[in-house]
């Protein structure tokens, strides 16, 4: 877990905690209270954001399904934590939190219609429409890497997987060699640029966003894929549509935390 205050758009108090991941729902509860409790310790906190890796109720604040916490099946962290802190509280996917982070505090700024691509482990995405977080009935909107691609899906080819499953090894180990100018990780990352292309050029399809910006990751090794990718991306079918397009990649620090904050941004009314 991670925390900060956010205050005229810089982060102070950064605060970490490990979980661990096999404990109670009520024990990792008790974690989250402590990290919360020392923050709101430290200044006057009008809103509280929080992203988590999982689907939540967003009206309701149900968080179901950590993918890395078991316990954590059903946890009505909304009503919990505004008991417990009297303030408001937003809750939402990581991933989102990502795409709405950019879109107040990074290379968002003054676009209405834009994706966050998260790229690690997993391809994850949030999109922007008309300056708001669209998250869709079930808080499931942006799942662009489970669309059937090839003999699998986008994100088992551009993302993490793409090294681990296919090719037997890890992204970083590939960055490293490709930072020693080993041909053979250059020409792998050349090879992963052109499946995200693909990926992109689905997004372009499907949204027709101004803005993708990248974060995650796997993003730290874009020197390596930016070329192929955008070969790829520049075989979209609507040429005038890419002179308007672009892609970025985020240079937000603590971009989980400031994607969190700006949750409230996007549902609150000040």
């Amino acid at each position: 877990m991670r925390g900060g205050i956010l205050h005229t758009e810089k982060i102070s108090n950064l605060i970490s905690s490990k979980v661990v991941a096999s404990a109670s729902e009520g024990a990792v509860l008790h974690d989250l209270f402590q990290l919360t409790d020392q923050l709101m310790d430290t200044a006057p906190v009008r809103l509280i954001g929080i992203g988590v890796p999982s689907v939540v109720d967003v009206e309701k604040g149900i968080v179901y399904d950590v993918q890395n916490i078991p316990s954590w099946k059903e946890v009505p962290l909304k009503a919990v934590m505004e008991a417990r802190y009297n303030v408001p509280v937003f809750i939402n996917n990581d991933a989102n939190c990502f795409a709405v982070g950019e879109k107040y505090f990074g290379w968002g700024k003054g676009v209405s219609t834009m994706v966050g691509l998260s790229i690690g482990t997993g391809l994850g995405a949030g999109i922007i429409i008309n300056d708001r977080l669209y998250e869709g009935l079930n808080c499931g909107a942006g799942e662009f890497g489970m669309v059937d691609y090839l003999d699998h899906n986008y994100e088992y080819y551009a993302s993490g997987q793409f090294f681990r499953d296919i090719h037997h090894t890890t992204g970083e180990k590939m960055f490293k060699q490709a930072e020693m100018q080993e041909k053979g990780a250059i020409d792998l990352f050349a090879e992963f640029g052109k499946h995200l292309g693909n990926a992109i050029k689905m997004i372009l399809y499907t949204h027709d966003p101004q803005l993708v910006v990248l974060g995650g990751s796997v993003s730290r090794a874009y020197r390596y894929y930016e070329q192929s990718m955008w070969e790829q991306v520049r075989t979209f079918a609507y040429p005038k549509s890419l002179e308007s397009f672009d892609i970025r990649l985020s240079r937000l620090e603590h971009c989980g935390i400031y994607g969190a904050a700006a949750l409230c941004f996007n549902k609150a009314t000040f």
